[in-house]
């Protein structure tokens, strides 16, 4: 069925968030409106997303931000085909939230529910953005999850690799809070990285050039942790230059994982004329990170779909736009699907421990 317009609802995390997406005419997806309200202040004195400050939270801007969403859409509710809401993986208090909302909606408009997985909502949204052709390769890094991901349809992902401890965006966050940077630490150790030696201090790149195409950033951060120690008290030089030396040894250790991975990519596909690889999450917002992505798709013959930087972090647009594949594909929930704070894309795939066991937001 045509999927028509379709409101997204977002609350995984600390980011409240709606959106409106419609399939046009010409067969690609529209994104008419897509607001996102940052909880980072009421976290900021935390160093870290707190749950139930999130919940509330949520609770407190939820219905201003539909109600925003629909404005910048100048559309109103009779204009809604679906409703879609991350139902997992996350943060319970706040997936309750949406999930209570958009099903109020679909309740009291006769619409049809859509129960979305968050990480459906990152894996499609290279398909959102650039209307790429299943399949394709891909990357999700975010402050709770690294994983690499063969997406060979709606709902069909197989997990290639995952971490085994930390996931990157926690690794980014945790090396700002031991170099004493602000809340959100990612941006923050890459906004001190610009002005930063990478080559000053040595730091690991674990699993490089191993067969298995997994991460782990728990020794790396804690070799931070060990040269920042050595090198007591820190100037603001010295913290610009730890910055600059972790962004590249994660820069360079992603890079190592995605050439393997875009090796085995190409062997399982090799008819394939032009193979993508699509990189999501908060995580891929990173310049650094997007350019050794870029010269690594150059030297396998691929190409680097990475959606703009409002699509990489947590969204309401791709939460809508899994919605409307998910509709399209005659996917539809019952209004008591419940929230799950652990979802995992690839059901199939032995669990790790760490993250990679999770498949959830931390």
């Amino acid at each position: 069925m045509t999927g028509g317009t379709i409101l997204g609802i977002e609350t995984s995390c600390d980011e409240t968030a709606a959106a409106l997406v419609r399939r046009s005419s010409d067969g690609s997806a529209e994104i008419l409106s897509n607001v996102v309200l940052s909880q980072i202040s009421e976290h900021a004195a935390f160093g870290g997303v707190v749950p139930e400050i999130a919940a509330r939270a949520h609770v407190e801007a939820l219905d201003g931000i539909v109600r925003a969403a629909l404005e910048d859409a100048g559309a109103t509710l009779d204009d809604v085909d679906a409703v879609a809401a991350t139902v997992g993986p996350g943060l319970v208090g706040g997936l309750l939230v949406g999930a209570m909302t958009g099903k109020a909606i679909a309740a009291a408009r006769g619409l049809p529910f859509v129960a979305v997985n968050h990480l459906e909502g990152h894996a499609l949204s290279p398909r959102l953005s650039d209307g790429i052709a299943y399949p394709y390769l891909l990357l999700l890094v975010s402050g709770g999850h690294s994983q690499i991901l063969l997406v060979r349809g709606l709902g069909d992902y197989e997990r290639w690799g995952t971490t085994i401890d930390d996931a990157l965006g926690e690794a980014f966050d945790k090396t700002a809070k031991l170099l004493s940077l602000p809340h959100p630490g990612g941006p923050n150790v890459e906004k001190m990285a610009a002005s930063g030696d990478p080559k000053r201090f040595s730091l690991p790149r674990p699993m490089k050039g191993e067969a298995r195409l997994d991460f782990s950033f728990s020794g790396l951060k804690t070799a931070l942790r060990l040269v920042a120690e050595a090198n007591a008290p820190l100037s603001d030089g010295d913290v610009a230059d730890l910055c600059a030396a972790f962004q590249l040894a994660a820069a360079e250790t992603v890079a190592d994982r995605v050439r393997r991975a875009l090796a085995r990519f190409r062997d399982e596909f090799p008819g394939l004329a032009n193979p993508v690889l699509g990189v999501a999450g908060g995580v891929g917002a990173n310049q650094a990170i997007r350019a050794a992505l870029l010269a690594e798709c150059m030297a396998a013959g691929a190409r680097l779909v990475a959606p703009p930087l409002v699509l990489c972090s947590d969204n309401g647009a791709m939460i809508a736009y899994a919605g409307l594949e998910r509709l399209e594909a005659g996917l539809t929930d019952p209004l008591d699907a419940a929230v799950r704070s652990r979802w995992p894309l690839d059901e199939k795939s032995a669990p790790l421990v760490g993250h990679g066991r999770r498949g959830a937001k931390a």
